[in-house]
């Protein structure tokens, strides 16, 4: 009877000692650059497992000043396998694959877009990747210009790059 108890103390304090350090460390941080060493074994790996909830955001351009860009509406949404699109409402029914461009996250969690209000003004797409590391592009929008997928890679440059020191959930 001993014996048990000395046991069932000592896993108490191992556990509490667990807990404790859990509560005061700080909250990770993610890399810049997240891309694993072998790049493609890791991306079939994660298109395997990525299941994600959808999600919806959008943006307006309401400044009249903005010439033919006025009321355009720009959609982001996922699909569950954590697929990213764009719609552009000048190019109804359209949705744009956002893998098309550089960078684009291979499990995308979360989307948010916002545009200002000019012509050419910019449009800025953020996506949350199921690791946490949130990426943006930055895409340029013409009032006669919808967006398509054979002209957003130009529009968007560069592509997604990470934002620096995303914190991880």
């Amino acid at each position: 009877m001993r014996k048990l108890a000395w046991a069932a103390r000592g896993t108490a304090a191992v556990a509490g000692a667990l807990l404790a350090g859990a509560l005061v460390t700080p909250s990770a941080l993610a890399s810049d650059d997240p891309t694993p060493k072998d790049t493609q074994a890791a991306a079939a790996d994660e298109s395997k497992r990525c299941s994600v909830s959808r999600d919806v955001s959008s943006t307006v351009v309401d400044y009249s000043g903005a010439g033919g860009l006025f009321e355009t509406v720009f959609r982001a949404a996922t699909d569950r396998q954590g697929h990213a699109f764009l719609n552009d409402s000048r190019n109804p029914g359209v949705w744009i694959n956002l893998g098309l461009l550089a960078g684009a996250p291979q499990c995308v969690s979360g989307t948010a877009v916002s545009v200002t209000e000019e012509d050419p003004g910019h449009l800025y797409i953020t996506l949350l990747a199921s690791n946490g590391v949130i990426r943006q592009a930055v895409c340029t929008t013409a009032s006669g210009t919808p967006f398509t997928p054979a002209n957003l890679p130009a529009a968007c440059g560069a592509g997604f790059a990470p934002l620096a020191y995303t914190p991880v959930l």
